[in-house]
């Protein structure tokens, strides 16, 4: 693996962990695409360092159990006008 490879890796989970971003927030911040992110963070990153890709998965899975309930008031501030 390539080194500016593996500091992405390691930027983004730091960026995830520190701002609890969701894929698609970091992918916007970093110019990148949401699969690169989520295959830097959960493939390439536990080999890189797994304690960090841990807690990498946590925030990750965390905003996965989430996206329907903000999906859900994302729609509500459509159809109030707020958005």
């Amino acid at each position: 693996m390539k080194g500016y490879i593996e500091e992405r890796a390691v930027e983004l989970a730091n960026y995830i962990i520190e701002s609890k971003a969701t894929v698609r927030a970091a992918a916007k911040k970093f110019g990148i695409s949401k699969s690169t992110v989520h295959k830097d963070v959960t493939d390439r990153l536990v080999q890189i360092n797994s304690t960090l890709a841990e807690e990498a998965k946590a925030v990750l899975d965390t905003n996965k159990a989430e996206r329907h309930i903000r999906g859900g008031l994302a729609t509500k501030a459509k159809y109030k006008g707020e958005i």
